[in-house]
């Protein structure tokens, strides 16, 4: 049985650990050549290497600032290079730097901005070129529940995925007569190492929160991100698919 991805080509930033290693993994599971992104050279190798060893995939680990466009060239260069052509893009690459807006620093509300949407923008500028020429792919950009609510203490991160989602609506629209589709996953409270090293209150409130009752898994996001970029998803562009257990609706 053909997997769904066979023969197609992803990159996937910030795909090192965490949620990005996730979609990485569910790509190689499908049978795709998986690109990993991330500005931590030999942590993005070993997960490479690592996912390959594990799934019989084609993987490349590739070092790249996704705030400089001369990476993002070469990072779209190279995967070309590698695999002869790119089908998907998953702008999954993100910090924090989470604080009050009155004690938060400008250079930390810069950095943020940065990386979660200038890097976001930079990325699908170098990989669209390919994509327009083909006529054919998918762009799907990780952005999150609070770029849709906003919360407390998170100005710089909520202004990043909020302006994400309204990047990821523009190109659609930019890109809608080559056959690119573009469309954001806005994931809610995913288990990570972070939320696993909270306290069981913290936790309890968090869950109260949360109509399904518990917390999202990188798995949850993957499969959402696998549907929007593969077959099932043809007429869906710009729009933004919530992850998020029902926490905003």
């Amino acid at each position: 049985m053909q997997k769904r991805f066979e023969g197609k080509t992803a990159i996937i930033t910030g795909a090192q650990r965490g949620i990005g290693y996730d979609i990485a993994s569910a790509f190689a599971a499908e049978g795709a050549n998986v690109v990993m992104a991330d500005v931590n050279a030999d942590g993005v190798k070993a997960a490479a290497e690592a996912l390959a060893q594990a799934t019989g995939a084609r993987t490349l680990a590739l070092a790249a600032d996704v705030t400089l466009y001369q990476d993002c060239e070469r990072l779209i260069e190279e995967t070309l290079k590698a695999f002869e052509k790119l089908d998907i893009l998953v702008n999954n690459a993100g910090v924090t730097r989470d604080n009050l807006v009155l004690r938060m620093k400008e250079e930390d509300f810069q950095a943020v901005m940065d990386v979660n949407l200038k890097g976001s923008f930079l990325m699908a500028k170098a990989a669209s070129r390919s994509m327009l020429r083909q006529r054919s792919g998918r762009i799907v950009n990780i952005a999150s529940v609070v770029g849709q609510s906003g919360n407390a203490g998170q100005a710089n991160y909520c202004a990043s995925k909020a302006g994400l989602i309204g990047l990821t609506k523009s190109m659609a629209r930019e890109f809608a007569s080559r056959q690119v589709l573009v469309n954001a996953v806005a994931p809610g409270y995913i288990r990570t190492a972070m939320t696993d090293g909270l306290k069981e209150e913290a936790k309890a409130k968090l869950l109260e929160m949360i109509p399904l009752e518990r917390l999202g898994s990188g798995a949850d996001v993957a499969k959402a991100v696998l549907f929007l970029a593969g077959e099932d998803s043809p007429y869906i562009t710009g729009q933004v698919l919530a992850v998020n257990g029902g926490i905003y609706m």
